[in-house]
């Protein structure tokens, strides 16, 4: 059905080695074992199994500790997906085929759901990430000393460098694939990956919902807590605001439009990311500095924050080795399956920051008293 899967879209499933036509409107189901790509159902594991952690660590952090911070940003971020990825798999169907084109395609997975353009692991991913983001800066205690917007700023830089090192894979092993004809969209790109992906959805739009959540539902002088519904609109309506922070970011860049324009636009994201990476490392050496003189207080309830980025970061470490020979024999920056590499260099950065990271949430979190409530 071409409203579906229309030409340009036909050739991307294709190269991913499936057939876009007469998919199911709502969900597939497959052979975990039989998919594109060994690593598939190790990364399906990983994320689905996060998220499911996550809720349930989000859900006792509001219920026994009344912080519906992580709660709201948990569902926030499904709404925020609701909202941004429908347009991404089907521009005709909202009428963006002249404003963004068709951008890129996943693989199928074991589940899949929208014609199979939405996999489950990728419906998980969202609340995962963000939950890991936010438990690492909740863990050294940005908010708390720093305030809401460099909270959400720590939170752009830590999604930053656990997003990249995903992302910066998924081209090679056949998780997605971008199609490199989008020029409008997908240049200019570090290796693989565009970087107005790298900077809106590997940062913005964590940053942007995480400062509206705490601004929504987070601590402040005078507020009494806040029952279940008034989480609820509020979690909602921050997932519905997300994207527009992303349009405000990326207007300096889509003003900017044809290859002659393509060097300029690749030196506005430099320096964005720049700022991201600047304004992370800076809060990420503050809260060293502040652990070390004995200026955090440990927070409760810390076995998410401690256990599962280390474990994330430790599966796509092993994901990134079995790649390397095919990475390294790559030509002219495809490998022998015809595949795209990512930017290893960039990999390793976010690689050494990650690390960084968690033992400073290690260092955070060795003792559980009971979270005092503090100002934002």
């Amino acid at each position: 059905m071409s409203y579906t899967c229309d030409s340009v879209a036909e050739k991307v499933a294709a190269g991913l080695g499936f057939d876009c036509h007469d998919r199911n409107p709502f969900a597939s189901l497959r052979n975990p074992f039989g998919l594109e790509n060994a690593t598939m159902p190790f990364l399906e594991l990983l994320i689905i199994g996060g998220a499911i952690w996550a809720l349930l660590h989000s859900w006792r952090r509001w219920r026994h500790d009344g912080d519906p911070i992580g709660i709201s940003l948990w569902f926030a971020s499904l709404v925020y997906l609701a909202v941004v990825e429908p347009p991404l798999y089907f521009p005709g169907w909202f009428g963006l085929e002249e404003h963004v084109g068709f951008i890129f395609s996943h693989n199928v997975f074991t589940v899949q759901f929208m014609y199979d353009r939405l996999p489950l692991y990728i419906v998980a991913f969202y609340p995962a990430i963000t939950t890991l983001a936010w438990e690492l800066v909740r863990a050294l205690r940005v908010l708390e000393r720093r305030g809401a917007l460099a909270a959400a700023f720590a939170v752009a830089f830590v999604c930053q460098v656990f997003y990249e090192i995903f992302d910066q894979l998924g081209p090679q092993l056949k998780w997605w694939a971008w199609n490199t004809d989008n020029r409008m969209i997908n240049q200019p790109a570090l290796d693989s990956v565009p970087m107005n992906s790298m900077l809106l959805f590997a940062s913005v739009s964590f940053a942007a919902m995480a400062w509206i959540v705490i601004r929504f539902v987070g601590p402040r002088e005078g507020r009494t807590p806040l029952g279940g519904g008034q989480v609820a609109w509020r979690t909602v309506v921050a997932g519905i605001l997300t994207p527009f922070a992303m349009m405000v970011v990326s207007a300096p860049t889509g003003s900017l439009r044809g290859d002659d324009q393509i060097d300029i636009q690749r030196a506005i994201l430099w320096v964005e990311l720049g700022i991201v990476w600047a304004i992370g490392l800076w809060l990420l050496l503050d809260a060293w500095r502040a652990i070390s003189a004995g200026q955090v207080t440990p927070v409760s309830s810390p076995t998410f924050a401690r256990v599962y980025p280390a474990i994330y970061l430790g599966v796509h470490v092993v994901l990134w080795v079995s790649a390397l020979p095919a990475y390294f024999a790559a030509t002219n920056g495809i490998t022998e399956d015809g595949t795209p590499i990512g930017s290893l260099w960039y990999v390793i950065a976010c690689t050494v920051a990650s690390l960084g990271i968690i033992g400073a949430a290690l260092r955070a979190t060795a003792k559980q008293p009971a979270l005092e409530p503090v100002k934002a």
